[in-house]
């Protein structure tokens, strides 16, 4: 009897150990790996790509996302010829989020990825443009971040008005094949006839036919600039701006790291508040929660950045009024 009591008790005390092995084993095992990939309009080693890049990284850091412990983010940069590759090679990664960053680069990786969470960055209109059912309730596997209202093309012309008073002709970079370029030309358009400028819309793939504009432009008295957003205007932004700046002419930008890159003014959102905010985002749909349940969100910061070596090269007094109003000078 003593012998059987004893066999139980070492049966018992075995049985309880091999349950409690697995959960022990469980715990001591390394947190699992996710996957992010990120999709620019941007060429690679762009200054602004970069920033994004440490801005992103640090983020989801704050909330407790390191590269190379608990994360892995794979990178991919192009223009509009190489998104649609590119977005195939992230889809073949199987991410567990796909984070697209500008208008051009949100079709491809919705065709490329009809259920892994997407969560777009700087996108123009999602709703017109199809990306998205609402701003509300986007549903399906996106959601993310707008980078303007149209309205704010009208800005543009205000801001060149102000800088420049006796601009009358205005050349407008815009891409006229997406929702984006024909919504932001249109407000530009409203506001530009109050104003008493003259619009040239052109197409931004054609480098060429932009060369030639403007070299007319100059020709003539009052001419000025005004470049809409769009990844062929990112890419391509020291060209422009630089040619711009050979033929003295005043030009608006959507973004502060165009007037960085030497352009001369620049009123948008704060591109790098919405990466951490699309950070965010990311965190908790890594979390477990759905895109399809977190609403579209639009830009809370914006910014006036005026350059003022620009303005003294072009031989422009920025009035104290404008300069007042600015969040960055640089000089």
């Amino acid at each position: 009897m003593h012998f059987r009591q004893v066999k139980r008790r070492e049966f018992i005390t075995l049985l309880g150990g091999a349950a409690a092995w697995p959960l022990a084993a469980r715990a001591q095992q390394p947190e699992r790996m996710r996957r992010i990939g990120v999709l620019y309009a941007l060429d690679a080693g762009d200054a602004e790509a970069e920033a994004r890049k440490r801005v992103l990284e640090q983020s989801l850091r704050a909330l407790g996302w390191t590269v190379g412990q608990n994360l892995k983010i794979d990178y991919r940069y192009g223009g509009a010829d190489r998104v649609r590759q590119y977005a195939a090679e992230l889809v073949a990664l199987a991410p567990d989020v796909i984070m697209p960053v500008g208008s051009a680069t949100i079709a491809p990786v919705q065709q490329a990825a009809p259920t892994i969470p997407i969560v777009m960055v700087s996108v123009a209109d999602p709703v017109g443009a199809g990306f998205v059912q609402s701003l509300a309730r986007p549903g399906g596997n996106t959601t993310g971040f707008t980078n303007f209202e149209y309205s704010m093309g009208g800005k543009w012309v205000e801001l060149l008005k102000q800088i420049a008073p006796d601009v009358t002709r205005a050349v407008v970079l815009r891409d006229p094949t997406t929702a984006a370029g024909i919504g932001q030309f249109a407000a530009i358009q409203s506001v530009a006839q109050s104003l008493t400028v003259e619009l040239t819309p052109v197409g931004l793939r054609d480098l060429g036919e932009i060369e030639r504009t403007v070299a007319a432009l100059a020709r003539t008295a009052k001419g000025s600039m005004i470049m809409t957003t769009g990844s062929g205007v990112g890419v391509h932004r020291k060209l422009l701006i630089g040619l711009v700046a050979r033929h003295k002419l005043p030009a608006a930008y959507p973004y502060r790291y165009y007037v960085k890159d030497g352009g001369l003014i620049s009123y948008g959102p704060d591109i790098h508040d919405i990466v951490r905010r699309a950070a965010q985002y990311v965190d908790r749909i890594l979390k477990g929660e759905k895109p399809g349940d977190l609403p579209v969100q639009a830009p809370t910061k914006f910014e006036l950045v005026i350059n003022l070596k620009t303005a003294k090269a072009l031989g422009i007094d920025v009035p104290p009024t404008l300069l007042a109003r600015a969040d960055e000078v640089i000089e």
